[in-house]
C-alpha cells in the first residue's frame, strides 16, 4: 500500500520555524528506513508539505505522523490518504513490490 501524507500548517510558517531542524531529522530518519519514498514542500509553501510513504499499514503510518515534531508542537497536522496501486509505472515496479 501507498499512503499520501498531506501536511497542513495549523499555525503560521513562522511558528513552525523553530521546529524545522527536528522535522528534517524526522524526514531523514523515515527516508533512511525506506518508509518515505518522496517528501517535499507544497507550492505555495504556506500550505505545508506532502510525503509518499509505503511499506507500512495505515495504523503504523498514523503513529509515524503523530511523531512529527511539527505535529507534536501543534503547528501542523496530517491528512492520510491510503492508496492500493492498480497500475504502476515499470520504473517503480521494484520499489513498490508488495513485500517492500
Amino acid at each position: 500500500m501507498l499512503h499520501l501524507l498531506s501536511l497542513n500548517y495549523t499555525a503560521s510558517e513562522q511558528a513552525a520555524g523553530p521546529f524545522i531542524k527536528d522535522h528534517v531529522a524526522y524526514l531523514e530518519r523515515h527516508h533512511r528506513d525506506g518508509t518515505f519514498l518522496i517528501s517535499g514542500q507544497t507550492v505555495p509553501t504556506s500550505i505545508g508539505g506532502a510525503i509518499i510513504a509505503h511499506g507500512a499499514d495505515r495504523s503504523t503510518i498514523e503513529q509515524i505522523t503523530a511523531q512529527d515534531p511539527f505535529v507534536t508542537n501543534g503547528v501542523a497536522q496530517y491528512t492520510i490518504t491510503t492508496i492500493t496501486p492498480g497500475r504502476v509505472h515499470p520504473g517503480l515496479a521494484d520499489v513498490l513490490k508488495p513485500d517492500n
